[in-house]
């Protein structure tokens, strides 16, 4: 089991000049390492699709793969002896960097989804740099030690869970300073709960009325930091607009609008952390859909989507569900299950039958059976079933005895 650890660094001013120079030869040795790759592709490939039968071919040159420039970094500091201060992991990790960014460019992910062509790292860009290994003990009180570069003081907020180990540890500059990011490793494997054996569980509709709601008819509201942020947000961003480039007050004009969003995104987070652990003491399996957030991002409603933060809250759930066993393994971990959205909120979790409603009808009256709900707790209903494995539609249900009224529910029998 592997988590990340987010802590704040109190660094000196020396500390501070030191980490940008280390910033600002890895983005150069970056660039050039890129540039390298972009040169071989563009020196072995042909943009036509026929040649003559007598034509001079070039000497290709090897494929720059991560072995051989890494192979490249002895020589480096021999040619540039001022790099001899960053620490070789942290320069090879630099190398791997460009390898996955240019892998992404030419094959793409496992899916075979290509990613765009990586761009030169200008130097506000390149924020980040990792210690792909520590010692054995790097954290000493609220002192953390990192190779070569030395002792660091950080605000030791949240102390690591005995039995774990600190795998890697990235130094990452932000609007409103530095922070490290600590990868940390457990062996313990938490068993997680059949779904079958779920005693207590609930399905959750997400909306933009409200951020989600319940099968058991409760709602959590929607924040919409963003919204609500956007006044003030505008107000900075037109400083920046009206600040001369390369000027020191537009500088600080950049600094404060970058302190203003981090601040939007901070107190989203924390609402999904706090949404989601809610969930979680209370339920031993919460259903929920699964959306393709990428697709509605493009939509009309893209600004609203985008500030409730759908993606980030599901992730936040299904990370949290299985790391409920921490420390110890006498508890299994729970369970989240996403399921397909199709008809959840047009088939009745009744009866099954499909009662077709537009996007602006909020109640859900179906006329087979007399059932009336919200449209979203009759959606978060057969969010649940499907996720228990029961069908949902007209094939999944039928009535028993006849209808006898509007608003009487007859007697179901469940097909399995």
């Amino acid at each position: 089991m592997r988590a990340a650890y987010q802590y704040r660094l109190r660094l000196t001013k020396n500390q501070e000049r030191e980490v940008e120079r280390w910033l600002d030869m890895l983005r150069h040795q970056y660039n050039y390492l890129l540039a390298d790759r972009f040169n071989w592709y563009e020196q072995n490939r042909c943009s036509i699709n026929s040649c003559p039968i007598v034509c001079y071919l070039p000497d290709l040159r090897n494929n720059p793969d991560y072995f051989s420039q890494k192979k490249t970094l002895p020589q480096l500091k021999k040619d540039r002896p001022w790099y001899k201060v960053v620490q070789s992991q942290v320069l090879q990790d630099c190398v791997k960097r460009v390898d996955l960014a240019f892998k992404g460019f030419l094959k793409g992910d496992s899916n075979g989804k290509k990613s765009g062509r990586p761009r030169f790292k200008s130097k506000d860009r390149y924020k980040s740099f990792t210690f792909p290994s520590l010692s054995k003990d790097p954290i000493n009180g609220n002192i953390l030690t990192l190779p070569k570069f030395g002792k660091v003081k950080m605000i030791y907020h949240r102390p690591i869970p005995e039995g774990f180990k600190i795998k890697t540890a990235t130094i990452t500059r932000k609007s409103d300073g530095y922070y490290v990011t600590l990868s940390i490793q457990d062996e313990f494997v938490p068993n997680i709960i059949p779904v079958d054996s779920a005693t207590n569980p609930i399905g959750v509709d997400m909306g933009l009325k409200s951020f989600l709601i319940k099968s058991d008819g409760s709602e959590v509201p929607i924040p919409q930091y963003y919204r609500k942020a956007q006044k003030r947000l505008k107000k900075i961003q037109k400083a920046v607009s009206r600040s001369k480039k390369g000027s020191n007050n537009r500088k600080k004009a950049v600094s404060r609008l970058g302190k203003a969003h981090k601040k939007v995104a901070d107190t989203r987070k924390d609402f999904h952390f706090k949404t989601a652990k809610g969930l979680l003491d209370n339920h031993d399996l919460v259903a929920h859909e699964k959306l393709n957030i990428k697709g509605l991002a493009k939509t009309k409603m893209a600004k609203s989507i985008l500030d409730a933060g759908w993606g980030q809250f599901l992730s936040i759930l299904s990370t949290k569900a299985v790391r409920v066993a921490w420390p110890t393994a006498l508890n299994a971990g729970l369970v989240t299950v996403a399921v397909n959205p199709r008809n959840t909120s047009q088939n009745c979790s009744n009866c099954g039958t499909k009662v077709p409603k537009k996007l602006k009808d909020r109640i859900h009256s179906c006329p087979h059976c007399g059932y009336t709900e919200d449209r979203d707790v009759n959606a978060a209903i057969n969010i649940l079933k499907l996720a228990v494995g029961h069908p949902v539609g007209n094939k999944a249900f039928r009535v028993s005895e006849p209808v006898g009224g509007v608003g009487k529910k007859p007697t179901l029998n469940l097909k399995r």
